[in-house]
């Protein structure tokens, strides 16, 4: 399928069956969704106002976007906020269709398998290839971690993470954290803190079935950590995790 730029965003139909539920019930179902990439870093989507189940109450509340023109929102089920349409908008594409919050669900499917944080992008790819470079890694001067059998995750946009066996690892000086993230890629993660500095690495104990290979293993954050590849010193990338 050709993408469609509009303005300062793209759009693109799904062959997916998509679903949204809320409060136990299936508010919208849809073989017609479209792709909207409303920011740079990954889509949502859009319904057919037709394949929404539930009625949508306008709360008198609009959104202006300088693309899409001015939104409509909408309450769902007693939840405020819940949907966005921009009926009158430049883009065609977007007219008779509905934005569901993605917050605003308590669940999302993209055929039979549940999906979180947000739609996965087709044109995002993740490989993880084992490697046997040496692999060090540094916070403070002091090396918490130092292997040579690595699995290196590749995704779409950022830069390389390096995983690493736990028992390659100083978990001595890792510290666990109540911080927990998910993504749709990889599933939800879980973090420690290092040398005092909070949330400096994280591991998927049950990663979704496409990244099982980096399961139990523990990455750290290039941005905030030294990393040395084959004994060198790599530079810290800019991403929006620096």
């Amino acid at each position: 399928m050709e993408p469609m730029t509009r303005g300062r965003i793209r759009i693109e139909p799904t062959a997916k069956r998509v679903r949204a539920l809320l409060h136990g019930r299936v508010v919208a179902d849809t073989t017609r969704a479209l792709l909207v990439w409303e920011v740079p870093y990954y889509p949502t989507y859009y319904f057919p106002r037709d394949d929404v189940a539930v009625g949508l109450e306008p709360n008198g509340r609009t959104k202006r976007s300088p693309s899409r023109g001015d939104g409509v929102l909408y309450d769902v089920e007693g939840v405020a906020d819940a949907a966005l349409a921009y009926p009158d908008s430049p883009i065609e594409e977007l007219r008779g269709h509905v934005r569901l919050e993605w917050s605003a669900m308590d669940a999302w499917f993209e055929e039979d398998e549940e999906v979180y944080v947000h739609p996965r992008d087709p044109y995002t790819r993740v490989d993880i290839l084992p490697s046997s470079r040496w692999i060090r890694v540094e916070v403070d001067g002091v090396t918490v971690a130092d292997s040579r059998a690595a699995r290196i995750l590749f995704e779409t946009g950022l830069p390389p993470r390096y995983y690493l066996p736990k028992t390659d690892v100083r978990l001595d000086l890792l510290t666990p954290t109540d911080t927990r993230t998910r993504c749709p890629y990889k599933g939800e993660a879980e973090y420690w803190a290092v040398g005092g500095h909070a949330d400096l690495a994280w591991s998927y104990r049950n990663p979704r079935e496409e990244s099982q290979r980096i399961a139990g293993l523990i990455s750290f954050y290039n941005e905030k950590v030294d990393i040395y590849v084959d004994g060198v010193l790599q530079e810290r990338p800019k991403t929006k995790f620096a």
